[in-house]
């Protein structure tokens, strides 16, 4: 008889199971993501429940009333515009980043805030002593809040504690890659261990009603590290992000349960902590110089909230025999030597043995199609020496054939240039008589742009 396995390989990236070793996964197709960890057996719950022992579902309608969840207030408006309002009872918020951008100062900072306000919050460690989080504490302004410490990793005793604990309303987990269950025959931070003792987490606050908000390490990709079915079963996920040369941090939401999706929250990191921006596209042009060739600003659109950026572009002769070089910060790579290629076969620009450089200013990523008529003028600035016009702001989709297309929200966009003192915009012409015209700030131009052509020699019309 064939002796069964007792073990199993596990893929860290997108959890799926093989049952023997191999150098990459076929579920993701990523290299030497695979770990080793023993066959649980079939519990007999589950065999009785394939035997025909389970209950049945009650089934409802989908016509009902229902009444939007009630929010929690962090007290920090930045990370309540992330989450959608602040924080829902029960939910689980799933918090990623590159170490040291400043995850657990936010966290820190939010917990406090929540206790200020007669909250009870717990801030649980798995990576620092109860003292080193007090010296933080000091050194953030917090120091004197009622925040309730404890370090361990342990989570049957953390849940044990919770349980013994009346009205906590919110739990703060740093981190869960630390966190380690006796019954998971495997080392902290493993595929298994990560899911065991978040899942063992999650239960406990959903069935307690209070908010779990857990801390995730990221690899070197960016991605969140541990199983990707850690993602699914939380309810918000957000990357905290930023370059360290730039004092500015974004929190971004990649999923939120209870709001909106792809909305950001915009931070200073100062000696005090991290302070909140509100008005980011000021801050972001702070430093900005006119009369420059390579510069455009593109008015572009995080969630809800439009940011002004400047888009930067430096054109030089190619040096040796090799292809030339291509370097991007901040936007897709492909899609700018997707725009190159256009603007050498629509527009006649000779690109092809020059090497570009092309920075979005802050730090910023930018990930809408809507940048590439701004990343466009920069590249044509750059490569005739002639610099934008300073008041103008770009924004508008770029086809293969040159055609500039339309863009969502044109309103928002308009409106935050010309409260930022802008005189003219730069936009997509309406091609279909029935597309309505985006209303138009007082004091502020429109030049409709219908290809990208006319970039260098203007037939567009002007208002």
């Amino acid at each position: 008889m064939a002796r069964k396995p007792t073990r199993q390989y596990v893929c860290r990236a997108c959890g799926a199971v093989h049952a023997k070793w191999v150098g990459q996964c076929e579920g993701c197709g990523e290299w030497n993501t695979l770990e080793e960890m023993p066959l649980e057996p079939l519990a007999a719950s589950s065999v009785s429940s394939r035997a025909g022992g389970g209950r049945r579902v009650r089934l409802e309608e989908l016509q009902g009333q229902v009444q939007p969840p009630p929010r929690v207030h962090s007290g920090i408006a930045e990370l309540d515009r992330v989450l959608g309002g602040g924080f829902v009872p029960a939910s689980v918020v799933l918090v990623g980043g590159d170490p040291g951008i400043g995850k657990s100062t936010l966290l820190l900072q939010a917990a406090s805030r929540l206790a200020g306000q007669g909250e009870r919050v717990l801030y649980i460690s798995g990576e620092e002593a109860v003292d080193q989080i007090r010296l933080r504490a000091q050194r953030l302004g917090v120091g004197q809040a009622k925040l309730e410490l404890a370090a361990s990793i342990n989570v049957a005793d953390i849940i044990a504690t919770l349980d013994s604990e009346p009205d906590v309303r919110a739990v703060v987990i740093d981190s869960i890659q630390t966190m380690w269950l006796e019954t998971v025959e495997s080392a902290p931070g493993t595929v298994s261990q990560v899911r065991a003792c978040a899942f063992e987490l999650i239960r406990a606050a959903k069935r307690r009603g209070f908010c779990l908000v857990l801390v995730g390490h990221v690899t070197k990709e960016g991605a969140l590290a541990g199983p990707r079915v850690l993602e699914h079963m939380v309810d918000a996920v957000m990357y905290f992000e930023g370059d360290r040369g730039h004092q500015f941090r974004i929190l971004r939401a990649a999923k939120n349960r209870y709001g909106a999706t792809d909305e950001i929250g915009v931070f200073a990191m100062t000696d005090r902590g991290l302070e909140e921006v509100s008005n980011p596209s000021a801050l972001f042009l702070a430093e900005r110089r006119g009369n420059i060739a390579g510069s455009a600003v593109f008015a572009g659109l995080e969630g809800t909230r439009p940011v002004l950026l400047e888009v930067q572009a430096l054109l030089s002769p190619k040096g040796g025999d090799g292809a030339p070089r291509r370097a991007v910060v901040g936007w897709d790579s492909g899609r700018l030597a997707m725009l190159l290629a256009v603007l050498e076969t629509r527009c006649g620009l000779k690109l092809s043995g020059m090497d570009v450089y092309l920075n979005v200013a802050g730090g910023l990523k930018v990930a809408e199609p809507a940048a590439d008529l701004a990343v466009a003028a920069a590249l044509v600035s750059a490569a005739t020496g002639v610099p934008t016009n300073s008041g103008e702001v770009y924004f508008g989709e770029v086809g293969l054939s040159g055609e500039i297309r339309q863009v969502a929200q044109a309103d928002a966009r308009l409106k935050e240039a010309a409260k930022l003192g802008f005189t003219q915009a730069v936009l997509p012409r309406r091609i279909a008589s029935g597309n309505a015209r985006p209303r138009q700030p007082e004091g502020l131009g429109l030049r409709e742009l219908g290809h990208i052509s006319d970039l260098i020699s203007p037939e567009a019309e002007a208002d």
